[in-house]
């Protein structure tokens, strides 16, 4: 037998072997990369840097809320909400919860109604435990309440900034980044449905221009393909996704074009619908 043809044989025996088997064996599926934030919605510097937040930040539902101010006076009566006790068994649910109530928090502020943060406040605890972040979400809590006591509305815009970058930073460190990312679409979500409300109840041409921001869907739909595999399989999020694909032709026109009364209130009936598929169940 000739051993040294034998041995010269064998590595490349192996080789072929190594290759075949990483053939037959496909590679893992690779997570798509998370979107780049639209610039004007990346939150207060010194706000994300106090958390250490940075690598993991979301968009802000203070700068999502701040949009408003372009769309005038809003009228509390006709844009609030009824709240619950209750929180919601699904942790998607309740993630995507808080954001809603961060946004109704802001609409507050703006309306300037002292007496209806209370509950709103309260709310968030509960929701802020439910995530493992009570007692960040306690303290910031007690300063809503007593600057909303105090009529200290610009401290309250900053206090609520906090609570939504005190949470992110919860969420990275029970390696939770994902939820995160939820609380600020249903932040979103929310302050849209307000939006397109106000703006059909008054409709002004110049206001609409604040609505026509596709990158805000798009970022928002690739950062749900973005979350793990086995969290885009709850339904509440596939509706999500699915609405807001059907949102993006809504939002997508030329730069500087206004939108008609019509087309207002297509988007607000979209952006309800999909609102309520969040604030529905958290009322149970």
């Amino acid at each position: 037998m000739n051993f040294r043809f034998i041995a010269r044989l064998l590595p490349l025996i192996g080789a072929g072997f190594v290759t075949l088997h990483a053939q037959e064996t496909p590679p893992p599926p690779s997570q798509p990369a998370k979107p780049a934030i639209p610039e004007d919605v990346v939150g207060d510097e010194h706000v994300r840097e106090e958390f250490g937040v940075n690598q993991f930040t979301t968009p802000s539902i203070r700068k999502l809320f701040d949009m408003l101010n372009k769309v005038g006076k809003l009228s509390y009566d006709n844009l609030k909400r009824p709240f619950s006790d209750k929180t919601p068994a699904d942790r998607v649910l309740v993630s995507l919860g808080l954001g809603t109530l961060i946004a109704d928090g802001f609409l507050i502020v703006q309306c300037e109604k002292v007496e209806e943060m209370e509950p709103v406040g309260r709310a968030m605890i509960k929701y802020g435990k439910a995530l493992g972040a009570g007692s960040r979400m306690n303290k910031h809590t007690q300063s809503l309440f007593e600057y909303s006591l105090k009529g200290n509305w610009q401290d309250l815009r900053v206090e609520l900034a906090k609570t939504q970058a005190d949470v992110e930073a919860e969420m990275v460190q029970l390696r939770d980044v994902d939820i995160a990312h939820l609380i600020s679409l249903g932040g979103w979500l929310r302050a849209l449905e307000i939006s397109t409300q106000s703006i059909s109840d008054n409709y002004a041409e110049e206001k609409t221009r604040q609505l026509t921001r596709r990158d805000i869907a798009e970022y928002y739909m690739m950062s749900l393909d973005s979350l793990h595999p086995s969290i885009m399989k709850n339904p509440n999020l596939q509706s999500l996704r699915k609405g807001l694909e059907e949102m993006i032709p809504l939002v997508d026109v030329p730069e500087g074009k206004a939108l008609s009364q019509e087309e207002v209130k297509a988007l607000h009936k979209k952006a309800s619908s999909l609102a309520h598929i969040i604030t529905d169940k958290m009322n149970g």
